[in-house]
């Protein structure tokens, strides 16, 4: 490995570090009711004037959020079928809102739960939301599903009308506690007022789908605007690793996601932020191996806002979650959209063709065009992954076998770079001849230097575009294949052979010997492997650089050991696994390619070197 090889393999790491770090007031509006005014004190009185004294301009008026007893919400402005004129129908509507304040009609809180092959959902009749989502996807060691709503008394998909807040507003619902679906299924929650408008919230399921159809249904009012609420943010699903390392939640994500204008972004923050305005095609939530989303049946100029929610404490890494806001104007007498529960596992979202399967891998701004063709690169490998796996039902064999054919594939670029610098180093003695004889005259010196190199058939540019030009040509598939191994949801909790059982987590052996921010967890035995392989493959190809510095040699026999600790102790075990076949590869390569490259440190292309003219 020359000079411009470890350069390259320097840059790979670094840029790898850059792309990581590069994922319950309710405010109810108070109607004021007539005994609400007589029975509530002055100042009680004003404050609730100032919200509540009167319908919003859609209509919509909540309980007050005094002690007091509540009316019933009255819903919307009236629909030309039931005109707002019709003074029978006033005063009919004033005396049942009386009446309901007086003598409300309670809802018991209660819950359905229903259960899809891909899904476990909980809905609650208390504002007729989602309260919990269990994805039957991705079980843990003791094959337990993993709950993906963060706090379940919050939920998702509250919904505000018209600035109004139904949030806590009690549905009927008629269905049974447990549902589990055979056949297409949808469950009604029915808020009714005093006037006999309805807001209908309808969920509908089917038997192997990933998506929940949501309705809302104004019936005999209408609205001009909604707010839909996720206040629950997303749960992890993984076990976070343990202590503090560096680097150690590299490989979770905690984002918003959302596709606006044909693009999929993936967004990270730790305070609150307003998404520009555009057209969402969805919006959505994810983290490590799951999403949620919400997906309109067309692209909506909504406005979306999330606020970051912490969740790291002493001995949590969480990188926390984010409740989810978003706002646009009602077309029609409904509202409708998906509620996507995603395990995100790349043939199964891409064949959505939403884009999901770029919430995986991303492409980055700083490449142009990458969010295409760096996203083929990484399905095309994942697919020759899932392919070895097909044929042996091991993914650690399939890794292997993936990792040889990727460094078939470059091999020819790092035969030509070998080439050059062998030949190079071997006119070193002519070269310091030449600096010596002529360091006081440049140009002297520069054209015995390029004499020297045609009689010898050596390309001095051959020693970039063999070395750093095919170093930035690999660079995406090795980092493709990095990403891959690092994200796939196939991996997880798939074993390879002998210690390793798990290849989507660190291979950890012993769990009584740490090392604190390298190995937090315990002794896992893949790194110490990756140091030693990488500093033989470091000192092989160094031996056979000898135009370069012995300080600078044995620097970076050093260095590059010491540098890959720091990402392998804590990478998945399947990438570690990855680079210590690699450095295995790169060691026979370059033994052989030595070995035919001329059996004397003087011939180049099986000549003597020839020395130039005026070194003579």
């Amino acid at each position: 490995m020359n000079k411009n090889t470890l350069i390259g393999s320097v840059l790979i790491a670094a840029i790898m570090i850059w792309w990581f770090s590069m994922t319950s007031a309710n405010n109810e509006a108070a109607e004021k009711a007539k005994l609400a005014k007589q029975a509530a004190a002055k100042e009680a009185a004003a404050q609730v004037a100032d919200s509540a004294e009167a319908p919003s301009a859609n209509g919509l008026v909540l309980p007050g959020s005094t002690a007091e007893v509540k009316a019933a919400p009255v819903l919307g402005a009236a629909t030309e079928s039931a005109p707002a004129n019709d003074s029978a129908k006033v005063a009919a509507s004033d005396s049942a809102a009386t009446d309901s304040a007086v003598a409300p009609n309670v809802i018991a809180p209660r819950t359905v739960t229903v259960e899809t092959d891909k899904f476990i959902m909980t809905l609650s009749n208390k504002g007729g939301k989602v309260q919990s989502v269990i994805v039957k996807a991705l079980p843990d060691s003791a094959n337990h599903f993993p709950e993906l709503i963060q706090d379940t008394t919050l939920g998702a998909l509250d919904l505000n009308l018209g600035g109004a807040d139904l949030s806590n507003v009690m549905f009927d619902v008629e269905a049974p506690e447990w549902i589990n679906v055979e056949n297409d299924t949808t469950i009604q929650f029915v808020f009714t007022d005093a006037n006999g408008n309805q807001l209908v919230r309808s969920y509908g399921f089917t038997k192997a789908g990933v998506a929940v159809r949501q309705v809302n249904k104004f019936k005999g009012f209408r609205v001009d605007k909604y707010e839909l609420s996720w206040k629950g943010g997303m749960k992890e699903t993984e076990e976070f690793p343990k202590g503090k390392s560096f680097g150690g939640t590299s490989y979770f994500f905690s984002e918003v996601i959302f596709k606006n204008n044909e693009i999929t972004e993936r967004e990270t923050f730790t305070d609150a932020m307003t998404f520009d305005n555009a057209n969402y095609y969805w919006v959505g939530m994810r983290r490590k191996y799951v999403a949620m989303s919400v997906q309109f049946d067309a692209p909506v100029p909504a406005q979306v806002k999330a606020k970051h929610i912490n969740l790291a404490t002493e001995g949590n890494p969480d990188p926390g979650t984010y409740s989810l806001s978003i706002a646009d104007a009602v077309r029609g007498d409904s509202i409708a959209y998906n509620f996507m529960v995603l395990p995100l596992e790349w043939g199964e979202v891409e064949a959505l063709g939403q884009g999901y399967e770029k919430i995986i891998v991303t492409g980055s701004k700083w490449f142009p065009g990458s969010s295409v063709w760096f996203v083929w690169i990484c399905a095309m490998l994942l697919k020759l992954l899932k392919f070895f796996y097909s044929i042996i039902p091991n993914y650690g064999v399939a890794i292997i076998l993936v990792t040889f054919i990727v460094r078939g594939i470059t091999t020819p670029f790092t035969i030509k770079q070998l080439k050059s610098t062998s030949a190079m180093s071997k006119l070193k003695p002519q070269l310091d001849e030449i600096n010596v004889k002529y360091r006081s005259d440049p140009q002297k010196k520069q054209a015995a230097i390029m004499e020297l190199y045609a009689k010898n058939g050596v390309n001095p540019l051959a020693s970039c575009t063999g070395g750093c030009l095919p170093m930035i040509i690999q660079m995406p598939i090795f980092m493709g294949l990095f990403f891959v191994l690092g994200r796939a949801v196939e991996l997880r909790g798939m074993p390879a052979f002998l210690w390793i059982t798990d290849l989507s987590r660190s291979d950890v052996i012993f769990h009584g010997f740490s090392i604190p921010f390298l190995m937090p967890d315990g002794f896992a035995l893949l790194p110490w492997i990756m140091v030693v392989t990488t500093y033989f493959q470091t000192k092989v190809t160094m031996s056979g650089n000898g135009a370069m510095d012995p300080a600078q040699q044995k620097m970076m026999v050093w260095m590059m050991p010491a540098m890959m600790f720091l990402f392998s102790a804590v990478m998945p075990s399947g990438l570690v696994l990855y680079w210590i076949v690699s450095n295995f590869w790169s060691i026979i390569q370059y033994k052989i390619i030595r070995r035919d490259n001329g059996s004397t440190p003087k011939t180049i292309n099986g000549k003597k070197v020839q020395d130039a003219e005026i070194v003579k």
